[in-house]
């Protein structure tokens, strides 16, 4: 259960952008993008905590989500194969994904605390199973050579229905709550008590928010630097997650010495060291500097997300455990990256140079004419060798590597790899040459 809820989000999210700017994204559709997830994450997270608490079992509510989000997301890329794709239907299709799978963050832990008898020490083991699914989706995305094409979005189709079908056979996880529904209990005013009622517990939520709005920056930018340094994308990208293993693991050790308090305030550290390495090694392609801002994501995240999730099941009560759960995402993956995405989106928009949108219009009038090669002669192959031969012989020209000189080296790459030139030579060989 694990390992596929977060190879899910693994597969699309932070190697989306190297694809989508590719069919015409801008800065501004980016801003849009990643402020979706977080509305979704403000809207859905309660109501759906609700019904698993009081109505319906948790895993049948997982995964009738699960299948939903992968039926959303296939949509999202029939769009993307449009002539003139849109950004903001695209993006509404995001938002419908995103609609079904936020809750389902809640939901997996609270699946798993139920059949725990001590979380302290029992979640963290169980959750990097989530961390290595990140990792597998990532390696995945570089092995297929998918990250920089619409197959990633494939690739989260068919684990989301996997996940959802799976969801069922899951550990019955009944409604522990009962009697009248309230829109008070609907709206979680419930969980929200814990805010009123616990200043640690407002404290906590106060700081979550707040350091979820440089993560957008992270999900949203980091893998199109990782890409100018020539690093392979999701191989790089998940290095954040392999060190999360380790963290991971020793957590148990470091949250009985710490505490609470402690294990936050080192988490919160990482987060300053890390962006700090980005700011100085990002603008001249620092490889060392910018795969050691990744290498940290393992401490900022287990040490402050997973230390988060954990305290908020101590300190709510069990009838509403999974309401509160979804209270930490609103704030944090919701309300926290929200604002982080729109302040990301035009912070990128003013400092994105004349040039470089020359060369993301390059990209995608490619992508376009790759798109017309790659129907051409599958019309070609329909027809037989000797249309197969026309085609080609009208098409050759076109195919031909032809880029500005002013274009930096990864941008090349990135156009050969658009193109599929190496393949369109190698698979489509013309007969009696």
């Amino acid at each position: 259960m694990m390992f596929l809820q977060f190879f899910i989000w693994g597969s699309w999210y932070v190697t989306g952008p190297n694809y989508l700017s590719t069919i015409g994204f801008k800065a501004e559709d980016f801003g849009t993008m990643y402020s979706v997830g977080p509305i979704a994450g403000m809207i859905a997270p309660f109501f759906v905590g609700m019904i698993a608490d009081r109505f319906f079992p948790a895993q049948a509510v997982m995964g009738a989500m699960h299948l939903l989000g992968a039926g959303f997301m296939y949509y999202a890329t029939t769009m993307m194969a449009a002539a003139n794709p849109s950004a903001s239907a695209i993006n509404t299709m995001f938002f419908a994904h995103m609609m079904t799978y936020y809750p389902t963050l809640a939901l997996t832990n609270t699946i798993a605390m139920k059949c725990m008898t001590n979380p302290e020490k029992e979640f963290p083991g169980i959750r990097v199973l989530g961390t290595i699914g990140w990792i597998a989706a990532g390696l995945t995305l570089s092995w297929l050579k998918a990250d920089t094409t619409v197959n990633m979005f494939h690739l989260t189709i068919g684990s989301g229905v996997l996940l959802g079908l799976l969801s069922f056979a899951l550990p019955h996880t009944p409604p522990t709550a009962s009697g009248p529904v309230s829109v008070g209990q609907i709206l979680g005013f419930q969980a929200f008590k814990l805010l009123l009622t616990n200043r640690s517990y407002l404290i906590f939520m106060i700081s979550s928010t707040l350091i979820c709005i440089p993560l957008a920056f992270y999900y949203m930018i980091t893998s199109r630097i990782v890409e100018m340094g020539g690093l392979p994308i999701g191989q790089t990208m998940s290095y954040g997650q392999m060190s999360e293993i380790f963290f991971m693991l020793v957590m148990p050790f470091f949250f009985a010495r710490l505490g609470v308090k402690w294990m936050l305030a080192v988490g919160m550290l990482a987060w300053v060291t890390r962006y700090g390495l980005f700011a100085v090694g990002a603008p001249d392609e620092v490889a060392w500097m910018i795969t050691t801002g990744i290498l940290l994501h393992g401490i900022c995240y287990d040490f402050f997300f997973v230390t988060g999730q954990i305290y908020t099941d101590q300190v709510a009560p069990k009838e509403i455990r999974a309401q509160a759960q979804g209270m930490l995402v609103l704030f944090t993956l919701g309300l926290g990256m929200f604002v982080g995405a729109q302040v990301a989106g035009k912070i990128e928009a003013q400092h994105t140079t004349d040039a470089s949108k020359a060369q993301a219009a390059i990209v995608k009038a490619k992508g376009e004419e790759a798109g017309k090669l790659s129907e051409a002669l599958a019309k070609a192959d329909a027809v037989g060798p000797l249309g197969r031969r026309s085609t080609q012989a009208l098409t050759r020209p076109s195919a031909s590597r032809i880029v500005p000189a002013w274009l930096p080296p990864s941008t090349v790459n990135h156009l050969d790899h658009s193109l599929d030139l190496h393949d369109v030579c190698a698979n489509a060989p013309i007969k009696g040459r």
